[in-house]
């Protein structure tokens, strides 16, 4: 089996599989090959890249892994350059926003009703995936 990538002369793209190359041609000749978008008969083949042997593709898991190393230095990155506020975020950013303090980058936790406040006051805040949140400093007695 082939795949091919395909284009009519609407500039529709689609694939199709043939069991060759040979099948393809006869196929597009007889004008049997059409576009699923507007059915035009005038097609032709798209530059592809090969599909080679040994190429790796990768896994769910090895994307899952990928992702959780990149959502660690994230979170590794936000802890190192951003100060935690914990539960009064909202009243720091919103003292930044009005001038009462100086800016900093800041993270740590809001309501859903102070988040609204936030945004109706125009404050430059959003939330955080949870992938990607630091879990808050340990509090040392």
């Amino acid at each position: 089996m082939i795949r091919y990538a395909l284009v009519c002369s609407f500039g529709h793209e689609f694939e199709a599989w043939f069991s060759n190359a040979d099948d393809y041609e006869a196929q597009n000749n007889k004008k049997l090959v059409t576009c699923p978008l507007c059915d035009d008969g005038t097609i032709t083949k798209q530059i592809m890249a090969p599909a080679l042997k040994g190429t790796k593709r990768k896994t769910d898991a090895d994307k899952a892994q990928a992702f959780a190393a990149f959502a660690g230095k994230v979170r590794e990155k936000i802890r190192s350059t951003h100060d935690y506020v914990g539960d009064k975020f909202a009243d720091e950013a919103m003292a930044m926003h009005r001038g009462e303090k100086d800016e900093k980058p800041i993270y740590g936790e809001t309501t859903l009703d102070q988040a609204k406040a936030l945004k109706d006051e125009g404050v430059p805040a959003a939330p955080l995936p949870p992938a990607f949140a630091p879990t808050p400093p340990k509090k040392l007695n």
